[in-house]
């Protein structure tokens, strides 16, 4: 009996045993799933943008020309030299300068006007669609057709200065010397404010009618419900689409090209023509590298600032 007893028992004794085990490992294989579910993007964010980055580093450390292009991987290594002459030997910094200078004339110019058309089109009436349709036309261009366009006005034939010749006024040359800069801020600017409409238009209508309707009852003004209750529930939509606008714009190369060509005017020689210029007009690719390192760099800093922004305004959100 007492055999049988402790036959009958050991089942018993031993399953609470084997449970903690099995659960453990199901535990475990959940825990390692959304592992296994990032590998793709994970693959593809390597082969896309870590590989081409690390060649972009390795080449930037080389004497990569058209002497040495065929067998790239013996060039001789300089280490530092290609950002030392590009930063002592080149235009480099100056066309930083350019770059940063047009970015924050584009990105201050479309604020207004992205966040006007906005409230344009925030509230329902006839042919709003079509409307809301038309705005978006210059975002939805392709740049070549863009630059294309700006082109055809802006020649010394064209239909800018044929209709201020009209007025009597003497127009410049715009795409050439001092007026080409701003030739390419109109162009810039033409063809961003929509991104700023679009994400101001988004964070519109997210606004709950019960804020408009207090801000009414309290006696409010256009002005007030404007600067007090709208804007503030855009600011976080347009300091994002500054951020994104702006770098968008220091690395636009097609607009710039088309309008100008390769070399540019020393005035709108911004940092992507000159990285092309060196690269594929030099063939100072190792030079050319190094300038795209740089403002990969470049580019980093209103990131970081941005991301730095956003982790104390999570913190302080969190913190209430």
């Amino acid at each position: 009996m007492a055999l049988h007893r402790t036959a009958l028992q050991r089942p018993a004794d031993t399953a609470p045993d084997r449970l903690p085990r099995n659960k453990g490992r199901a535990r475990a294989k959940a825990s390692d799933r959304p592992l296994w579910f990032m590998a793709p993007s994970g693959i593809v964010t390597t082969m896309v943008v870590l590989v081409p980055l690390g060649l972009a580093i390795f080449i930037s450390l080389i004497d990569l020309d058209q002497y040495t292009l065929r067998r790239w991987i013996t060039a001789p290594f300089i280490g530092v030299q290609n950002y030392i002459e590009a930063i002592t030997e080149t235009p480099l910094l100056r066309s930083i300068l350019i770059s940063v200078a047009l970015a924050l004339l584009v990105t201050l110019l479309s604020i207004p006007i992205g966040v006007t058309a906005a409230l344009v089109t925030h509230n329902r009436y006839r042919g709003l669609a079509v409307i809301r349709s038309m705005f978006l036309i210059p975002y939805v261009l392709p740049l070549f057709v863009v630059g294309s366009i700006w082109r055809a006005i802006l020649q010394p034939d064209g239909a800018l200065n044929s209709a201020l010749a009209a007025l009597g006024i003497r127009s410049p040359l715009w795409l050439n010397g001092p007026g080409s800069f701003w030739s390419l801020v109109a162009a810039q600017t033409w063809n961003a404010w929509p991104f700023f409409y679009m994400l101001a238009l988004a964070s519109l209508q997210t606004v709950p009618l019960e804020v408009h309707e207090a801000a009414t009852l309290d006696g409010a003004s256009w002005s007030k419900k404007l600067w007090y209750v709208v804007l503030p529930h855009v600011r976080s939509s347009i300091a994002l689409a500054s951020l994104l606008g702006a770098l968008n714009t220091i690395n636009n190369f097609s607009l710039a090209y088309v309008l100008f060509g390769s070399p540019a005017p020393t005035d709108v020689n911004v940092l992507p023509i000159l990285t092309y210029a060196t690269s594929f007009q030099s063939f100072r690719f190792g030079l050319s590298a190094a300038m795209a390192v740089g403002s990969l760099l470049l580019v980093l800093v209103p990131l970081l600032i941005y991301a730095r922004a956003v982790r104390l305004d999570q913190g302080e959100g969190s913190s209430r």
